[in-house]
């Protein structure tokens, strides 16, 4: 059986806390490197990426593409700017479809 993995992927300032947690930080410069890195970690034992929303919200299609995948699950984090919303809108969206109606 194997082991599945936790990675945070975004910009090296928002990322690189996480290694002390343990986590496998892949920073990234630009979003078309992100969008690479996310392909890349979901072909491996990546169970959840934690995707930084300021570079979540220039690769839409590309998070789109695993919503309904058993893996990877990709969550939105805030970046080092803060929260774009984006997270808690998908956490929103996400229970409404589960439940029937925003409860939120």
């Amino acid at each position: 059986m194997s082991k599945y993995k936790i990675a945070v992927l975004g910009d090296k300032d928002s990322v690189l806390g996480f290694k002390a947690l343990g986590l496998d930080v892949f920073p990234a410069e630009t979003v078309e490197e992100a969008k690479r890195t996310l392909h890349q970690l979901a072909k491996e034992n990546y169970a959840v990426i934690y995707l930084t929303e300021q570079y979540a919200a220039g690769m839409a299609a590309e998070v789109a593409r695993y919503k309904d995948e058993l893996t990877p699950a990709i969550i939105l984090i805030p970046g080092k700017d803060g929260s774009l919303g984006i997270g808690m809108a998908n956490v929103k969206s996400a229970v409404e479809r589960a439940v029937g109606a925003d409860i939120l």
